[in-house]
C-alpha cells in the first residue's frame, strides 16, 4: 500500500471510529426496552429483489452434492463444468472470481488451474447459502463486481433435539451414476449453549454416463471431508465458534479437467486439498449496539502428474485475513462500520526431478513461481427505515490493493472508493418497490497459479493498468400477500477497464500470460419470479435473460476464461406437496432456450492465427428433477430420500460450460463435458 493510500484509509477509519464513539455514548442512555425493539435481522436494499437465500431443508431436499446440485434453480446463478472439481458459478454471466464468495465469513479467493472451479463446498454441511446478484451495499466484501455468495455451516447445537445434550446422524447414499456417499456427524453440549460438532464425509464417484450412455473417462473421483466446530453463545451477549475443515479430492482426469477425454487422450493423476479454519466472535451489548469479528486461514493445493512432459507440478494458494464490523441501531438507522484485511499468496513450482523438468521450463535456474496480494478496507453501510413504509440504505467503502510479484520483481498497488444507494417502498400493504444504485472497486490480485511462470526478459501485467470499476443499476416491484409471491427486477451493470489475459501471446514484451485492459462488459437483463402456496401444495417459477458482452461482444467461457459466459433465456417451474412432517415430494422441470450464432476466436483473427472469426451454437435443453423424502414412523429417527436428476436422460451440455468449438478446424478439442445423464440417487439417515 502506498503512503497516500495509507494516509486515506488512516483517515477514514479514524472518521468511522469517531462515529462509534459517539453513537456507544448516545445508545448507553437508552433504554432496554428500546433496544429489544428493534431486529436482530439486517435487511438488505440495495439489489434486494435478486437475493436468494437457501436454508438446511431446501439443500437436504435435493440431496444436493455439488455446486450444479445446489443452485440448480436459483436465477442468475448457472454452474458450468459438469465434473466437480472442474465447476465454476456465474451469476449474471460473470465468473465466481468476480464475487465476494464466503465460507462462513472466510473469502475463497485465488485460482489454482484455469480448467478447475475455484469454489469447493460439501453441501451436506451447510446451514444456509444467501446469493447477492450484482454489485450491491459496501459490507458485501472485496472486489465484489459481480456479486456475493455466502455459505454458512451449522452450529453445534443447531442439530441438536429439543431436551437433549448429545446426538448422531448416519447417512448413506446410492447414486446410479456412478457412486455413493457416507457421513456421519456427532454432536453435544458441553456446557449451556456451547458445544461441539464433528463431522466425515466420504464420495467415490465412478466415471458417470452422459444422455447417450457414453461413459465418460476421467470424470471418477474420491472425496473427503472431514470437519469439526465448537462454541456457541458464551453468555453475557458473547458468542464464539471456531471450526476446521478440510476437503481432499483426487482423481484420474484430462490434461483440462473441465474438458471431455477423448479415446486416445491419456489421464493424469490430480490432487486437491483445502484447509479452512475460521473464528467468529460476536458480543451483543445491549444497548443497540453489536460487534462482530471474523478471523480465518485457508490453504487451497492443486498437484497434476504431467508425467508424459514436465513431472508433477503444484499449485497452493493461501489466505489470511480478518473482517471486524460493529452494528449501531438508532433512531431508525441501522449502521454497519468495518475494517477489513486480506493477505494472499500463490505458488505454483515444479516437483519432479530438476533434469525432468528443466529442459520444459523457461529458465532453467527458476522453478518455483510466488505472487503475494495485500487488500485493506473500511466500509460504512447506513439502512435508515425514514418512516414505516421507507426504507432507505446508502454507504461507501474504500479499499487498497497490492500485489507483488516476488519471483519477477514487479507489482502493481491501486485504491478507490465505491458507493451505493437504495430504497424500499411499501406501495400498499404487501406491494414495495425497489431500487439501486452500485459502485464496485477492484484492483488487480493474485494471478492463476498454473500461469505464473514468465518468459526472460517479458512481463505479464501491462505498463498502466488500470483497476477495474463497476456501476450496477436495478429496479423492481415485489409482491408478497396471501400465499403469493411475485416479483419483477431490470438491471444494468456495466465495467470499466475489464482486466484480462487474453488467449495467444501478442508481441514482446508480452508474456504468454498478460493482463492488460481490454474494454468495457457490459450485462443488461431481467428476472421474473412467481410463486403460491395453500396448505401442503406450493409452486414456484422464474424467468431470466441476460445479455453479457465484452465490446459489444457476447462473452464465451473459453475465450473469456475468468470473465464469464453466456447463457440463454432460462426459466424453471418447481412444484411441491408436503402432506404432513413425514412426506414431501418435488418436482422441478428447468429449460434453457437455443443460443445460436455466437460469434468466437477475435483474439486469433486478431493476431493472424485464422483468417475470419467464427461462430458456435449452444442448443437448448429440458432437464425434468424429482425428489422426494419419507419418514416411516412420524420423527426424524429415520428419513429415507430418493431423487431422480434428469429424469428423461437427456444428453446436453450446460450452457455455462465451454461452448462446443468442434466443428471448427483446429480446434476440435475445445468443448465441454457434457452433463450427466439420468442418476437415481437413494439415500438413508438414521439420527439419535
Amino acid at each position: 500500500m502506498t503512503m497516500k493510500t495509507a494516509h486515506a484509509a488512516l483517515m477514514l477509519g479514524a472518521a468511522m471510529l469517531a462515529t462509534l464513539s459517539t453513537a456507544h455514548a448516545q445508545q448507553a442512555a437508552d433504554t432496554t426496552a428500546e433496544a429489544e425493539s428493534e431486529t436482530d435481522d439486517v435487511v438488505v436494499v440495495v439489489g434486494a429483489l435478486t437475493s436468494v437465500a437457501l436454508n438446511r431443508q431446501d439443500i437436504q431436499a435435493t440431496q444436493a452434492n455439488d455446486l450444479s446440485d445446489l443452485f440448480r434453480n436459483v436465477p442468475s446463478v448457472a454452474v458450468g463444468g459438469s465434473l466437480g472439481i472442474a465447476q465454476k458459478i456465474y451469476v449474471r454471466g460473470l465468473e465466481d472470481s468476480l464475487l465476494n464468495v464466503t465460507i462462513d465469513g472466510a473469502p475463497q479467493r485465488g485460482t489454482l488451474f484455469h480448467h478447475v472451479g475455484r469454489v469447493s463446498i460439501e453441501p451436506e454441511l451447510l446451514k444456509t447459502v444467501q446469493v447477492q446478484a450484482g454489485a450491491g451495499e459496501a459490507d458485501s466484501g472485496f472486489g465484489a463486481i459481480g456479486g456475493a455468495i455466502r455459505f454458512r455451516t451449522v452450529d453445534p447445537v443447531d442439530l441438536l433435539r429439543e431436551g437433549r445434550d448429545y446426538g448422531a446422524i448416519a447417512k448413506a447414499g446410492w447414486f446410479s451414476n456412478d457412486g455413493y456417499k457416507l457421513s456421519g456427524t456427532v454432536y453435544g453440549r458441553l456446557t449451556g449453549d456451547i458445544g461441539i460438532l464433528g463431522s466425515f464425509v466420504h464420495v467415490d464417484r465412478e466415471d458417470f454416463r452422459d444422455g447417450d450412455g457414453t461413459t465418460r473417462r476421467g470424470t471418477g473421483a474420491k472425496q473427503q471431508l472431514g470437519f469439526v466446530k465448537l462454541g456457541g453463545e458464551l453468555g453475557g451477549g458473547h458468542r464464539l465458534t471456531l471450526s476446521y475443515e478440510q476437503r481432499e479430492e483426487e482423481g484420474e482426469f484430462g490434461q483440462r479437467p473441465n474438458w471431455p477425454v477423448r479415446v486416445a487422450d491419456r489421464l493424469f493423476r490430480v490432487e486437491g486439498t483445502r484447509k479452512t479454519a475460521i473464528a467468529n466472535y460476536g458480543l451483543d451489548t445491549g444497548a443497540g449496539i453489536d460487534i462482530e469479528a471474523t478471523g480465518y486461514w485457508t490453504r487451497s493445493e492443486f498437484t497434476q502428474d504431467r508425467y508424459d512432459r514436465w513431472g508433477l507440478y503444484g499449485a497452493d494458494i493461501e489466505s489470511w485475513g480478518f473482517d471486524a464490523r460493529a452494528r449501531i441501531r438508532k433512531g431508525g438507522h441501522d449502521v454497519t462500520v468495518g475494517f477489513e484485511h486480506r493477505s494472499d499468496r500463490v505458488l505454483s513450482e515444479y516437483l519432479a526431478a530438476p533434469a525432468v523438468w528443466q529442459p520444459w521450463a523457461w529458465n532453467p535456474a527458476v522453478g518455483q513461481f510466488v505472487e503475494k496480494g495485500s487488500l485493506s478496507g473500511v466500509y460504512l453501510q447506513d439502512r435508515w427505515q425514514v418512516i414505516e413504509p421507507l426504507l432507505l440504505s446508502f454507504g461507501a467503502r474504500y479499499d487498497a490493493y497490492d500485489l507483488d510479484q516476488v519471483t519477477y520483481r514487479s507489482g502493481i498497488d491501486s485504491d478507490g472508493v465505491s458507493v451505493n444507494a437504495g430504497a424500499t417502498l411499501e406501495v400498499m400493504p404487501g406491494l414495495s418497490l425497489n431500487a439501486g444504485y452500485a459502485e464496485a472497486f477492484r484492483g488487480k490480485e493474485i494471478g492463476d497459479a498454473f500461469t505464473l511462470e514468465q518468459r526472460p526478459g517479458r512481463i505479464s501485467l501491462a505498463p498502466g493498468l488500470r483497476p477495474e470499476r463497476v456501476d450496477n443499476i436495478e429496479g423492481g416491484v415485489k409482491y408478497q400477500r396471501d400465499g403469493v409471491t411475485a416479483s419483477a427486477v431490470y438491471y444494468r451493470t456495466k465495467i470499466r477497464d475489464v482486466v484480462l489475459d487474453q488467449l495467444g501471446s501478442g508481441p514482446a514484451p508480452q508474456s504468454s500470460t498478460y493482463y492488460e485492459n481490454v474494454g468495457t462488459f457490459r450485462a443488461e437483463g431481467f428476472e421474473l419470479r412467481a410463486g403460491y402456496r395453500i396448505g401442503p401444495f406450493s409452486i414456484d417459477g422464474y424467468y431470466n435473460h441476460y445479455d453479457s458482452r465484452l465490446n459489444d461482444r457476447l462473452i464465451e467461457g473459453y475465450e473469456q476464461i475468468a470473465l464469464g459466459n453466456s447463457v440463454g433465456d432460462n426459466w424453471a417451474v418447481s412444484a411441491a406437496f408436503d402432506p404432513s412432517s413425514s412426506l414431501s415430494l418435488r418436482a422441478t422441470v428447468t429449460r434453457y432456450e437455443d443460443l445460436n450464432d455466437i460469434e468466437v476466436l477475435f483474439r486469433e483473427q486478431q493476431l493472424g492465427f485464422i483468417p475470419t472469426t467464427q461462430f458456435i451454437d449452444k442448443p437448448g435443453y429440458t432437464v425434468v428433477d424429482l425428489f422426494g423424502s419419507w419418514r416411516p414412523f412420524g420423527t426424524d429417527t429415520v428419513e429415507l430420500q430418493a431423487a431422480v436428476y434428469n429424469l428423461f436422460d437427456k444428453q446436453y451440455r450446460a450452457h455455462a460450460s465451454v461452448g462446443d468449438y468442434s466443428g471448427i478446424p483446429g480446434y476440435e478439442i475445445v468443448q465441454g463435458l457434457p452433463e450427466p445423464g439420468r442418476n437415481i440417487r437413494l439415500g438413508v439417515s438414521f439420527r439419535y
